[in-house]
């Protein structure tokens, strides 16, 4: 009987029968894959200023190259390698405006990725209220369906998920009962039946 085990025992039952191991684990999930995805966007942060200031490098040079080709040649000549420096210029200010571009989408999304693990680390291993309500409601619907099939009822859910159908087994007379539950009788009246269908 339950008095006579040691109490030391009961708990630690208690506590492996609620199984947090799984949401823990989740939870050690999230935050492994918010790190790497966080330090990936770093890479890609810092691989996008890297050749913004390639790109810039190479700007410059090419406008100093442009300086010498101008006091070195001819007008003709110039005006052929201004045209040819304007389309280079162009291609690295649009190129380079697509880099600042997708660093800002890149710093926008490490902000929500910020806020989403602030979140998660104010709700704790355990969830938000709701994630912990419905826990405790699944705990409390599968220890009461435990505490009914140790007395020989068997609660069947129907497609919806609704409790509305009971087996009653009576193993001393081999009796089996099948009760459609209705909402139109009380607890106390299925309580009163079940208990005296068990005892009959």
């Amino acid at each position: 009987m339950l008095l006579d085990e040691n109490p030391a025992t009961l708990i630690h039952h208690t506590i492996g029968n609620f199984n947090i191991h799984p949401d823990k684990q989740a939870v050690t999930r999230i935050n492994d894959s918010l790190s790497t995805l966080q330090q990936s966007r770093d890479l890609r942060m810092r691989e996008a200023e890297s050749a913004m200031r390639k790109l810039s490098r190479n700007l410059h040079s090419r406008l100093t190259q442009h300086e010498e080709a101008v006091s070195a040649h001819d007008s003709g000549k110039h005006a052929a390698e201004m045209v040819e420096l304007d389309t280079k210029k162009f291609r690295i200010a649009k190129a380079a405006t697509e880099l600042e571009i997708e660093s800002e989408r890149l710093e926008s999304e490490l902000e929500v990725l910020k806020e989403r693990l602030a979140d998660l680390e104010a709700q704790g291993l355990e969830g938000d209220e709701m994630t912990r309500r419905e826990r405790e409601m699944d705990d409390s619907t599968i220890l009461r369906l435990k505490i009914f099939r140790s007395l020989g009822i068997d609660i069947e859910p129907d497609e919806a998920g609704n409790f509305n159908r009971a087996v009653i087994r009576n193993s001393r007379k081999g009796d089996v009962h099948v009760v459609n539950i209705d909402s139109k009788f009380s607890r106390f009246f299925y309580a009163n039946y079940f208990w005296s269908t068990m005892q009959g």
